[in-house]
């Protein structure tokens, strides 16, 4: 991963949400779309345990679709780690990408620009954003803002029920410190994740 010269800068922001949630990062431009996942789930502060896709319009007017193939895709999907980001994202420019098929969160992920790397810089980084991130599970982004309505009111009936999900009655949504974000090793995470897949279909 270290032979490139360039680094792709993005901005994800989680769409409906107001005040906005969002991060701004720079990853090095041979990432593949598996790596970008990783670096999107750990900047927004996921805990990547659910299924993801990135989506868009082509430039043949076909829907891309870029994640995890599965044997019950309607459509073609394309395999993460096969797809490099700057394959596309310099045509495209933005796409979408949506993490948790149940909950649906909804991302913008748009590409800001592409810089020269700085020497001795370590990448992935997250150099800005705002609003701590949603609860995994938490019933989307409507479900994340009724939790939020539950825990500023200690007499509603389900207070001591979501305290005790969330793990902290003093969780601050607006609370976000780009310097505190450490990012995994997407190949490492993704020799997990086959091993957990291989094992599921061996079942």
């Amino acid at each position: 991963m270290k032979n490139y010269k360039n680094i792709y800068q993005f901005k994800i922001t989680l769409k409906d949400c107001k005040p906005p949630i969002w991060r701004r990062i720079q990853v090095p431009e041979n990432y593949s779309f598996w790596d970008l996942h990783v670096a999107i789930q750990e900047a927004m502060g996921w805990g990547d345990s659910h299924l993801h896709e990135f989506t868009t319009i082509g430039p043949r007017g076909k829907e891309l679709h870029i994640g995890i193939p599965t044997d019950d895709d309607w459509t073609e999907v394309l395999a993460g780690w096969k797809e490099k980001i700057k394959g596309w994202f310099p045509k495209l420019g933005k796409m979408n990408y949506t993490y948790d098929f149940g909950d649906n969160w909804e991302h913008l992920v748009i590409l800001e620009k592409i810089v020269l790397k700085v020497k001795n810089n370590k990448y992935p980084v997250c150099i800005a954003g705002k609003m701590a991130c949603p609860f995994e599970d938490s019933g989307g982004i409507w479900g994340y803002y009724d939790k939020l309505d539950i825990l500023k009111n200690p007499k509603h009936p389900e207070y001591a029920d979501v305290v005790d999900w969330v793990g902290d009655e003093d969780f601050d949504p607006a609370e976000f410190e780009p310097s505190e974000i450490a990012f995994d090793d997407p190949a490492e995470r993704l020799k997990f994740g086959q091993k957990m897949r291989m094992i599921v279909l061996k079942k």
